[in-house]
């Protein structure tokens, strides 16, 4: 019987920085039966001729007019034949054994996903620490979807996932509608459609970190509004299926985190989201950072702690971006 074949799926916009050591990670995996599907999403560089110029049989490129991510995901699973979904970031990489490991979780287990590890990096994936963390487990995906959920930072990257197309196709098409936080929605429904999840050890994604043009750097008003509605439509998936108290602490701890991250940028959503925490039960989630952030935290409040660590940042930010001029300015009067 023949092996089944996976679909890699990588939306790409202006990605030719990093296109091409994506499309090596997805060609080097040792599963030999894949195909790659690469939509270029309107990319103003030169995306689509580093990878026209791969010339490997496997890789098919699709163009498209920008319509964004969600759209290039949605675009990229039309195009696809294989009979398991992979999807994988254009800045991102995958270790070689990565689908095979996978696919051999759940050869034996139809309907259930497949989820591996990730660890970030910046520059070079030798900085990737991949560390063990609570989702290494096997568990009934509501379970999953709960212990992941709760403390409010899940990680739910699609690059982490193999998913049957039987469960793809239940799960539906994303949601285009969104751009930050797009993946949070997209993959609680593949998970609410599937049996089970079964992680994978070895199975690696490494995350980038710093790219300009990823969905993760966006934080203009529309990206905000897509962060809440991305959550709120998460967490009603969420608690239809299992609207327990544990459930609503796991959704309370995820909108005090977004009332946290959008509290400066974007004070509607944040307000908005501390009352659906507080709705839900309200959330014991601190806001995360050091010892000074968490005495100032608990003597004046994180809302005003937050004001002075921005303050000091950009005091600093300022300091060293004047010395940088500065030390350019003596080295073009040395060389003048």
């Amino acid at each position: 019987m023949q092996a089944p074949l996976i679909s890699i799926l990588i939306p790409a916009f202006n990605a030719e920085r990093w296109i091409a050591g994506t499309l090596q990670s997805a060609l080097d995996q040792t599963w030999s039966r894949k195909e790659i599907v690469v939509v270029d999403d309107g990319s103003t560089d030169r995306t689509a001729s580093v990878v026209g110029a791969c010339g490997a049989p496997a890789v098919r490129l699709i163009r498209q007019p920008r319509r964004g991510g969600s759209a290039a995901q949605n675009e990229a699973l039309r195009h696809a034949t294989g009979d398991f979904i992979h999807f994988l970031d254009a800045d991102d990489l995958l270790s070689p054994e990565t689908l095979e490991r996978q696919v051999n979780q759940i050869a034996d287990r139809p309907g259930w996903v497949a989820c591996g590890e990730w660890a970030r990096f910046r520059t070079s994936p030798a900085e990737a620490a991949f560390e063990r963390r609570n989702d290494w487990t096997e568990r009934d995906p509501v379970e999953w979807l709960l212990r992941e959920c709760t403390g409010g930072a899940p990680m739910l990257q699609p690059g982490r996932w193999l998913i049957p197309r039987a469960v793809a196709e239940g799960a539906g098409l994303w949601d285009e509608r969104l751009t930050l936080n797009n993946d949070f929605e997209y993959i609680v429904r593949v998970l609410l459609a599937c049996e089970g999840v079964r992680f994978t050890p070895g199975a690696r994604l490494y995350y980038r970190s710093g790219n300009p043009y990823s969905l993760a750097s966006l934080r203009s008003d529309a990206a905000w509004r897509s962060a809440w509605l991305s959550l709120d439509l998460g967490t009603r998936w969420m608690l239809e299926r299992a609207d327990t108290a544990r459930a609503r602490r796991a959704c309370a701890d995820l909108f005090q985190t977004l009332a946290y991250d959008a509290y400066l940028e974007h004070p509607e959503i944040a307000a908005a989201a501390e009352q659906r925490a507080a709705a839900l039960g309200g959330s014991p989630v601190p806001m995360g950072g050091g010892a000074l952030f968490a005495l100032l935290r608990t003597t004046l409040g994180w809302k005003q702690a937050k004001r002075i660590k921005k303050l000091a940042y950009d005091l600093g930010y300022s300091r060293v971006a004047r010395a940088k001029e500065a030390a350019l300015g003596r080295e073009r009067w040395h060389t003048a």
